[in-house]
Parts: C-alpha cells; structure tokens; sequence
C-alpha cells in the first residue's frame, strides 16, 4: 500500500492521479491534498477520499474550505507553503506526488526528498531550479524519483534493461505545439486564447503556454539531464505532430527503443505509481492500423526562441535554469494578461539571463536567491517593456 501525498489535487495532473487511485483501492491511499484556489473541488476530493490533511495556499481559503466543511469532516485544514511542506513529510506518507505549478512546487518537493519520500513528479520546474541538489539527496537518502511527464516516463521505460553505458543519446519528442507551422509575423500576432489550444494534450494554463513557446520541450531535456544523468548534448529534440512515440532513447549500436502510447496523461501517471508495473488503465489500445504516419521534424530555434535560451541555461547550469524558470514565469503570467506579446516572452528572459552573474546552487536558500532575483529583475525588465 502506497501512502500518498498529492501536491497539487485540483490540477490536471492531480485530478486525474485521483482517478488512477480511485480505480486501484487496494494499491493507494490518500493521506493529504494539497489544493489551490478551487476550494469546492478540494471540497469534493476531502470529501471522496477522507484525507487526513488538506492545504490550500493562504488562510483566507482555509477558513472559507472550513466553513464548508461539516462538523463529522476529520480532514485537518493546513495553509501556505508551511502546510504543504508539512504534508509532504508526514510520518503517514511514502510516496508524493508532486504536481504543482512552476516555482511554487519547490520546497514541498525538497522537503519530501529531505524526508526520505519517494515523488512520483510533474514539477519539471524543480528539476530545472534545483536539479542537481535533489539528485545528490535522492541518492544519499536512496529515495526515488519516478517522472510522470509522457517524455521522461517513456524514456525510463526505454532504458530498463539496459546498460546506461551503452546509452548514445536521449531523443525528446514533441507536438510543436499549436503553433510550429507559422511564421515570425503569426506568432506576433498570437492571443492567449489561440496558445492555450493545444492541438494533443489538455493541460493546465502555464504548461499550455511553454508547449507553444517550446520552452516546455527546453525544460524537458534540463530535467531529462538530471533524472538520466546525461549531458544537454545528448539529447535532441525533434518534433512529431501526431504525439504517438513520446521519446526514445538510442545506443552505441544504433538501435532505437521508443514508446507508443495514446496522448493521456493518466498512462505516465499510472507507471510512475506502480514503477515498474504496467498497471491497467481505462483507456481503449492504441490502434497502429489507424496512424496513417510518423513524421519528425527539427525545431526552428529562430522561431522558438525559447527553446534554445532553455537549452543555453542547461549548457550553463549552476544558477542559469533558476533564472530561466523565474523570468519565464513573469513572461508568461504577462502574456496571459495582455501586458506582452507571445514573441516578448523569449525577450524579457533573454534580457534577464543576460544581467545574471551565474553562482553555485549548493543549497536550497541559493536556489530561492537565484529565483527571487530573477522574477524582481524581470518585472524591472517588463515595466520597462510596457512603459510603466
């Protein structure tokens, strides 16, 4: 029985984690939720599942969740980074997953690892801040991380089996997003409404954004550096619209493993719970007679900024992919609120890398250094960019 912590129940990942544990009563129990600003999901999930603990982001929302709540409700009520960092080190719990957006997701996850939990892990972001320092106490403390993004899943399933040091390079796929067919002057012109239609997968807002930016597909290959211990030149990126092969791996010899699936997110989630199990999934077989074809292509760094400022940060490493994750988070929330256009975002996070002076993440607080110095430089960067 596995005894988990979902960091992140109201999102995507998290709502469908809770249905992959729903269906396999016997092998999952829910301990503590921790939500966002939905509190009438979160209602809805304390009330399903019975949690012990339940967090939500300030104490506002605490005592509305409260109120909600009837008096036979056991569920205690936590709030702030304090109570999600409380629940992801219960004694209780063995497993979290870790599922919240961006930089938020930092500490809690630090805090499991510390603990000695196995993650189960969404937040590509934390590798990308802190890669190097989750990776040394995983090791120490002999905890494993088990990627739920489709990319990293499938290249851990393409690995087992097989020498690492026979491993030539990792093959990243990627959709394009919805936008890998326009032109410099039509991603000018892009809305927010237009980029968060992706054309494979459904996700949450911040995550839809990099995937048109590629700055997703950069994270990816940062948090692949990590978790597969390769080198940035390792690792290719290339595009494959239909989202069937989610990454490959190729060896010395010249033979390729890759993994098929469909485009849901419930199948890395699945395999990240039960590693390394295949679990059934609801889900109907992928159907090869129905793929017409698998085409790949190579991305236009020129168009996509993003993706080779995320590939220069992971080359650079040290403080570089805190600053990359920090003030892309600034360009995107900017670009979600109309202040900047799409092609802006690459620009306010180029602008801020290059004021950077790069130093060694040899702790968590340097790691909260290199992220709060990033986003304060580049809202400076942004007000002067919309002429405030």
């Amino acid at each position: 029985m596995k005894n988990i912590c979902l960091l992140g129940s109201t999102g995507y990942i998290g709502t469908n984690a809770l249905k992959i544990i729903k269906e396999n009563p016997e092998r999952y129990q829910i301990i503590a939720l921790g939500g966002g600003r939905n509190i009438d999901l979160l209602l809805n999930q304390i009330k399903e599942f019975k949690p012990l603990f339940a967090v939500v982001i300030n104490s506002d929302l605490a005592n509305e969740l409260k109120s909600k709540l009837s008096n036979t409700t056991n569920t205690e009520i936590l709030y702030g980074t304090k109570g999600y960092i409380e629940i992801a080190t219960l004694s209780d719990v063995n497993m979290a997953i870790a599922a919240m957006t961006g930089s938020s997701g930092l500490l809690p996850t630090f805090s499991a690892i510390t603990a000695g939990k196995d993650v189960a892990l969404a937040n590509k972001e934390t590798l990308v801040m802190a890669g190097s320092l989750l990776i040394n106490e995983s090791k120490k403390l002999g905890v494993n991380i088990y990627p739920i993004d489709s990319e990293h899943s499938a290249i851990q399933q393409s690995i087992q089996g097989h020498s690492r040091e026979d491993l030539k390079k990792i093959i990243l796929t990627g959709s394009g997003g919805p936008f890998k067919d326009f032109s410099i002057e039509e991603l000018s012109k892009v809305t927010p409404e237009e980029a968060l239609k992706h054309p494979k997968w459904k996700m949450g807002r911040k995550i839809t954004i990099d995937s048109a930016t590629m700055m997703n597909k950069g994270m990816e290959a940062i948090e692949a550096k990590w978790l597969f211990n390769v080198k940035i030149d390792q690792i290719e990126i290339l595009l494959h619209p239909q989202s069937i092969i989610h990454s490959m791996v190729e060896y010395m010899d010249g033979s390729i493993i890759a993994q098929l699936a469909p485009t849901d997110m419930r199948i890395p989630i699945s395999y990240a719970l039960s590693y390394p199990r295949h679990l059934k999934v609801d889900l109907p077989s992928l159907n090869l007679l129905d793929i017409e074809k698998l085409s790949f292509g190579k991305p236009d760094k020129k168009r996509f900024r993003c993706l080779d400022l995320a590939l220069a940060a992971g080359k650079t490493g040290e403080s570089m992919p805190a600053v990359l994750n920090g003030a892309n988070e600034i360009g995107v929330n900017a670009f979600l609120e109309g202040k900047i256009g799409f092609l802006e975002i690459p620009q306010l996070i180029e602008k801020t890398m290059e004021k950077h002076e790069t130093f060694a993440i040899n702790s968590i607080h340097k790691v909260i250094e290199a992220d709060q110095w990033a986003k304060s430089m580049a809202k400076k960067i942004l007000n002067k960019m919309v002429g405030k």
